[in-house]
């Protein structure tokens, strides 16, 4: 598949028969200018799709930035034209392998001919994996971690090369934002611009520099604290708004930072250029991957915070072009644009989704959570991207954020296309096509081996050809330890002695004497949600392995979860093995104790369980009832409740036409009556009558006639009684067939209604006690991650 100057996405799907249709979706690479925003659950295809989209970039020469805070973006250093064996070795999961009782080259052998298949399905072959690979030149930087290619914060400090008058707005964002970062870096909560005296004071500093055309660092900063280049803030003196001793107290604050040795991986490297991060000094396009997963929630906004601005100040320094210049991608935003918080991220985010088009640079924003994401911001996003959603709030909330987006969408048809979204398959929406459509995402042609772990990311880089790191650390390690070749430095270790820290083995592991074991975090839990309306009692084991644990700072975002036959843990080491080498932290008691409350807190934040809820129908489910049975058991409860109504209806119905059915039966009697009665008084009449007309003939005289008259009229009063009574009858009749055509009405208004409460099932969040929260499990599983 050969594009010109387009992005080749997928293909459009048909929803109504499932399947895919021969027809490609290109992407015109200037709608991107209009920003773009992709989300969907775990397991949608989303990031799938968002690698094929960078992708499409690099093969179009566009230049991009990268924020990954999980790892997945570093499989796009996996590409592979040759579909090799041993290309593919080294990123398969020796753990996985086992799980499926293959080695590991078997798996990899198996992994590269479904890549190769996958590619050729949807036209692709080593050639456009060739043309990839050589597209655009790919490094991964490792913020405050020198593991790979550490980048120095302290150019974000430099005064930026641009008219102070001409642009005083603008700098006065980028130094409140880097202000509140940096605050927030040194433990500092909820700063507000405009009452914090720390952000006050930090910020006049700078601007007082920066108009001077002045640049700091932060030892110069520190200082400037103590004994700032101004006198009075505001009306106030400057003693008397931050007295002498305050300010002492904050420049002591900031130089714990400075001094702490974990700082010093933030002043190593690439210094925060953004130019050299888009391009090589040859004008080679660059996609550049920030790795964030090592860092903690503070760590990541204050660099997140700094790169926004960056890219702002760069951006501000281009001509205006209706191209698009450059990709700014960023794979989750939760926390960093929510609805009603402001994080420092999010005034940068902001603007830069309102001002990023006039120069050409276009931002992708993704997210799994659509309620935590701000759409009053992302209505100036002209593309999106919508996968299978969680839930029907997550729907109802993107529903909203399209209405704010576009706001002449028919909600109910969107409703219905995402509802109907399977794996891989995505609503594409597009403000300058006519039509949304819906499409299967392309085979990725990089290998998506899942999140990859920071010891791999300097390997990740050689792939690249990247070896010319900025640290002795980097350089002296040009094939770190990774699953496929940990065994090799430590195959003469024996254990460590972890006095007081919980160890733990796995029986059904069939270790050898060349088996090779490392640390792994483990934690178990069991966890209970408990409710009384509804009636929930719900418990579940959470099961984590942390990999690759750092020394501070959370650490739960980056693990596996599994389940774990507790039956099967041991204490004691197997005989014959050999045992890799133990960080430092890991061998401290203190160290576990912190990470276990850590666990806790974890689990109580983000370890909530979504409740089925149909309160007409008394039906409430937690997630241990399927959607099948919980959907039979709405159906149940909708016809027993219908049932139950229809007898009461069907009581009233039977008595009403009892009562009928009796009148009817009475009046019959009646018109039987009157037409007997009218048949006698007929033949009686004619006698008369006749008899009269005889005697008048005879003798001359009109004798019997009033007699007769008299008769006459009673047949005519019987026959109006007649005509009264079967009119009575009828009208009876008449009432019984209404009677049983509303009874059908209403009964089928019954059934109609009990069925509808089946769609009207709520979802609610349980969150448990921490009361509720039993930790089983918590200190080294010794893993065998190679063979």
């Amino acid at each position: 598949m050969e594009t010109e100057k387009q992005f080749y996405l997928g293909k459009i799907y048909d929803i109504k028969k499932g399947e895919i249709k021969n027809e490609p979706l290109f992407y015109d690479p200037p709608d991107l200018t209009t920003h773009a925003f992709v989300t969907g659950m775990t397991g949608s295809g989303k990031t799938g799709l968002c690698i094929d989209l960078i992708e499409e970039a690099a093969l179009n020469g566009i230049p991009a930035i990268l924020i990954d805070p999980k790892g997945d973006l570093t499989n796009l250093m996996l590409t592979f034209p040759e579909f090799l064996t041993s290309d593919f070795e080294p990123w398969i999961d020796p753990a996985s392998a086992r799980r499926e009782d293959k080695t590991v080259t078997q798996m990899a052998e198996e992994t590269a001919k479904i890549w190769k298949k996958g590619l050729a399905d949807w036209g692709l072959e080593s050639q456009n994996l060739l043309k990839l690979k050589n597209a655009v030149v790919r490094q991964i930087f490792t913020p405050g971690s020198t593991t790979a290619i550490p980048v120095n914060i302290l150019a974000s400090f430099e005064a930026p090369n641009l008219p102070w008058d001409e642009n005083a707005e603008l700098l006065r964002d980028k130094i409140s934002s880097i202000v509140t970062a940096l605050l927030t870096l040194v433990g500092m909560k909820d700063i507000d611009p405009l009452r914090s005296r720390e952000h006050i004071l930090l910020a006049n500093i700078i601007e007082q520099n920066w108009k001077n055309g002045t640049s700091l660092n932060l030892t110069q900063l520190i200082l400037q604290t103590q004994e700032p280049p101004f006198n009075k803030l505001g009306a106030f003196s400057l003693n008397t708004f931050f007295p002498q001793k305050d300010r002492n107290d904050l420049a002591m604050l900031l130089n714990n930072f400075l001094a702490s040795p974990s700082f010093q991986s933030w002043v190593e490297g690439q210094p925060l250029d953004i130019q050299s991060m888009l391009y090589t000094k040859e004008g080679q396009p660059k996609h550049s991957i920030f790795y964030l997963a090592h860092l903690n929630d503070s760590e990541r906004m204050f660099f997140i915070t700094l790169l926004y601005s960056a890219v702002e100040t760069w951006m501000r320094k281009q001509r205006g072009t209706g191209n698009l210049r450059a990709l700014v991608y960023f794979d989750e935003i939760h926390g960093y644009l929510p609805p009603v918080a402001n994080p420092p991220s999010k005034s940068l985010i902001v603007r830069l989704l309102k001002t990023a088009r006039a120069f050409g640079v276009g931002l992708v924003l993704t997210t799994q959570n659509p309620v935590d994401a701000d759409y009053k911001a992302l209505s100036n996003a002209g593309t999106w991207m919508v996968g299978r959603l969680q839930t029907d709030q997550d729907k109802q909330r993107l529903l909203d954020g399209l209405e704010s987006a576009e706001g002449n969408i028919k909600r109910s048809d969107f409703d219905k296309l995402i509802s109907g979204l399977g794996k891989r398959v995505f609503l594409y929406h597009n403000v300058h096509e006519k039509q949304p459509k819906i499409f299967q995402t392309r085979w990725a042609m990089s290998y998506l081996a899942g999140p990859l772990t920071l010891t791999q990311i300097p390997q990740l880089n050689q792939l690249a050809g990247i070896d010319d790191f900025t640290t002795d650390q980097s350089k002296s390690s040009k094939r770190p330890p990774t699953a496929a070749n940990q065994t090799i430095d430590f195959a003469s270790r024996e254990k460590p002695n972890l006095s007081g820290i919980s160890e733990f083995y796995f029986k059904d592991v069939n270790f050898t004497n060349k088996s090779v074991l490392n640390p792994i975090l483990l934690g178990v839990a069991e966890v209970r949600y408990l409710k009384s309306n509804p009636s929930v009692n719900y418990s579940q084991t959470i099961c984590v392995q942390v990999t690759n644990p750092r020394a501070t700072g959370q650490i739960w975002e980056n693990f596996e979860v599994g389940q774990v036959e507790l039956e099967n843990l041991q204490a004691g080491a197997p005989s014959g093995v050999k045992f890799n080498s133990i960080p430092d932290f890991m061998s401290r008691i203190g160290w576990w104790s912190e990470q276990e409350r850590e666990f806790e807190q974890w689990i109580y934040e983000t370890h909530t369980i979504t409740l089925r809820t149909c309160s007409a129908l008394g039906i409430s489910a937690g997630p241990e009832i399927d959607d099948v049975t919980f959907s039979k058991s709405c159906h149940d409860a909708a016809e027993l409740n219908s049932q139950s109504e229809i007898q009461k209806l069907e009581k009233s119905f039977n008595t009403k036409k009892s009562s009928l059915e009796h009148k009817i039966g009475n009046q019959e009697l009646k018109v039987q009556k009157y037409k007997q009665q009218l048949t006698t008084r007929g033949v009686d009449t004619a006698l008369k009558i006749g008899e009269s007309l005889l005697k008048l003939a005879t003798k001359g005289k009109l004798t019997g006639v009033s007699s007769s008259s008299g008769k006459v009229r009673m047949a005519a009063n019987a026959r109006i009684q007649l005509k009264e009574a079967e009119t009575i009858l009828e009208n009876y009749i008449d009432d019984l067939k209404n009677l049983e055509d509303t009874y059908n009405v209403e009964k089928q208004n019954i059934q109609d209604k009990w069925l509808a409460e089946i769609d009207t099932v709520k979802e609610v969040k349980l969150t448990p006690t921490k009361q509720n929260i039993r930790i089983s499990h918590f200190g080294i599983e010794w893993r065998e991650t190679a063979s």
